[in-house]
């Protein structure tokens, strides 16, 4: 794809990310978090770009993004707790497809949830794959609710921040953000990994 054809494409993602304001960023969110797979990057990363001209606010921007996370969260927390691991994937069997879904992604969420709590909540909302279905394990296990709710706006808050970073740092270097993007991800969720199992062993210990 040439460098033309990527601006005209960031371009219309900078007017869109302008047009939709922070109602619509919250609403982009909240689809995102839930079973519809809108990637973030392709509005906050933008939107950076626009909190480094001025054009919007860093603060509203984030919380924003971050409340909307949480309303999508909670969407499909309320759809497990209520519906119940067996109708959940069923649903996901039948209709997944559609939405990018696969059993696998559910049960490889399921299980890394049983096995590492709640804080699982708050690392997956940095997985991508995981992010959106993270909240389904602890609605299976009736996680409570404030505690699910504070893990999950720290990540999301964290993971929206992450990317209007990039968007004011790189701004339209769309090189920079693509070769960088992924690698920075990485390297936060590496950290979070590290300081939760640190953790752990002392409480072990």
């Amino acid at each position: 794809m040439s460098s033309e054809i990527i601006a005209q494409l960031f371009n219309s993602l900078l007017d869109f990310s302008l047009s939709v304001g922070y109602i619509g960023t919250f609403i982009w969110m909240l689809i995102e978090s839930s079973f519809i797979p809108l990637p973030s990057e392709l509005l906050l990363i933008p939107q950076g770009l626009l909190v480094q001209k001025g054009q919007l606010s860093f603060f509203w921007v984030l919380m924003a993004a971050t409340l909307g996370s949480i309303a999508g969260a909670l969407v499909n927390y309320y759809l497990a707790f209520f519906l119940g691991r067996r109708t959940i994937n069923f649903l996901i069997n039948k209709y997944g497809k559609f939405f990018l879904l696969k059993k696998e992604q559910l049960e490889r969420a399921d299980s890394y949830f049983e096995k590492h709590g709640g804080i699982t909540t708050f690392i997956g909302r940095l997985i991508p794959t995981i992010r959106q279905i993270i909240s389904l394990p602890a609605g299976f296990s009736k996680m409570n609710l404030s505690k699910f709710i504070i893990f999950t706006g720290l990540g999301a808050g964290i993971w929206s921040a992450i990317l209007i970073w990039i968007g004011m740092i790189f701004g339209e270097n769309y090189k920079g953000i693509e070769s960088n993007i992924t690698l920075i991800i990485l390297a936060i969720a590496l950290v979070l990994v590290l300081l939760y199992l640190i953790t752990h062993s002392r409480r072990k210990n």
